[in-house]
């Protein structure tokens, strides 16, 4: 075993894994607001502000996603027998963590790429960035709550 809960390996990959968990979600507080006051301000420049989003989406978003679920797993495999992956909230956050990469490569990035692509706008991306939107923020909300609360174990 390499560290136990407590331990400082333990402690760094477990700030890492939090650190990297904010990193991917970041977007999320800003897309929304962003989005919403380009549209009601009339921004002609729109499409250049979502082509620059949708290539940061994967690069450091998207990464940070996968590179938080992976040090969580880092994270569950140093708890010394504390928790396990048959943990019903454990295996629960795996799953919110699959479904999350899903809503980002499925609904996110393809809407960034349409809206940045569209001269006028996608009323229909942008309908699907909004709803990838929300249910990340649910998923991450519930994530969070899992991890905090660990019920059940």
């Amino acid at each position: 075993m390499l560290a136990a809960i407590g331990d400082t390996p333990y402690n760094i990959i477990l700030f890492l894994h939090v650190l990297t968990a904010f990193v991917a979600m970041s977007p999320l507080f800003t897309l929304a607001v962003l989005a919403r006051n380009s549209r009601t301000a009339g921004w002609t420049d729109r499409p250049a502000m979502f082509g620059l989003m949708s290539r940061y989406s994967m690069r450091i978003y998207g990464n940070a996603l996968v590179i938080s679920g992976l040090l969580g797993f880092g994270v569950a495999g140093l708890s010394d027998k504390v928790y396990s992956m048959s943990d019903p909230w454990l295996a629960a956050a795996f799953l919110l963590w699959i479904a999350m990469n899903g809503v980002l490569h499925a609904l996110i990035r393809p809407s960034e790429r349409a809206i940045a692509a569209a001269q006028t706008g996608d009323p229909a991306a942008e309908s699907k960035l909004q709803l990838g939107g929300m249910l990340l923020t649910v998923f991450f909300v519930v994530m969070l709550y899992l991890m905090v609360f660990t019920p059940g174990a």
